[in-house]
Order: structure tokens, then sequence, then C-alpha cells
């Protein structure tokens, strides 16, 4: 079993930045299963969006149009954790932001090729 634990969250202005954080826990034998690790967010009465994702081995990295030029997703701590800076900040990427993992052998966005969930972090961007 993974455990992914999101942090980072809160509110700013327009214009301003956040970093996120998830830090990626569990047995040695899960945790060397995981391929990647993505960044997902979610309004309430919408359907959760893939805006990120990294390759644990090499980190190749991916984005979703929505962020690209904006945000960077990044590993450290032995790649235990991930982080998703978010720069540029516009009051529609106000959301619960969730991060995941996936252990399918290429890079995807799709919610449903992640299996292990955080709870998720509140992030609030106002005009």
């Amino acid at each position: 079993q993974v455990q992914l634990v999101e942090s980072g969250g809160g509110s700013v202005q327009a214009g301003e930045s956040l970093r996120l954080s998830c830090v990626v826990s569990g047995g040695t034998y899960t945790i060397n299963n995981i391929v990647s690790i993505g960044w997902f967010r979610q309004v309430p009465g919408k359907e959760r969006e893939g805006i990120a994702v990294i390759r644990r081995d090499g980190g190749r990295t991916r984005y979703a149009d929505s962020v690209m030029g904006r945000f960077t997703i990044s590993q450290a701590n032995a790649k235990k954790t991930v982080y998703l800076q978010m720069n540029s900040l516009k009051p529609e990427d106000t959301a619960v932001y969730y991060c995941a993992a996936s252990r399918l052998p290429f890079l995807t966005l799709a919610v449903g090729d992640f299996r292990d969930w955080g709870l998720g972090t509140q992030v609030t961007v106002s005009s």
C-alpha cells in the first residue's frame, strides 16, 4: 500500500505563486513499483483533471495545456517528494489539488490510470 500526502495549499491573489508538495510513503517494494506521480485538480461539480505528471525514473514530464508554461512538476528526496510549482495563478486555478501514483509504463494524465491517491489540498486564487 502506498500513501500520498499533499500539502502547501492556501489562498493567494491572482498572479502569485504556490508550491504544493506530495510525500510518498510505503513499503520499498510498493514504492519501487510506482512509475509516475501525477498532480490532478477538481472543482465541485466538474470532473477531476490531470494537470502534470513526472516519471520517477528519468524525470520525464507531461503537462495539460491549461497549465503549460505556468506550472512545473519536480521530484526530490530520493523521489519520495513530488512538487508542483504554480506560478502566475489565475482564479480558474481554484480547486482541490491531488497527487496520485501510477504503475503503468507510460506517462499519462488520465484519472483512471492512477490507483493510489492522496486526500487533496485546497488552492484558492482570488482576483
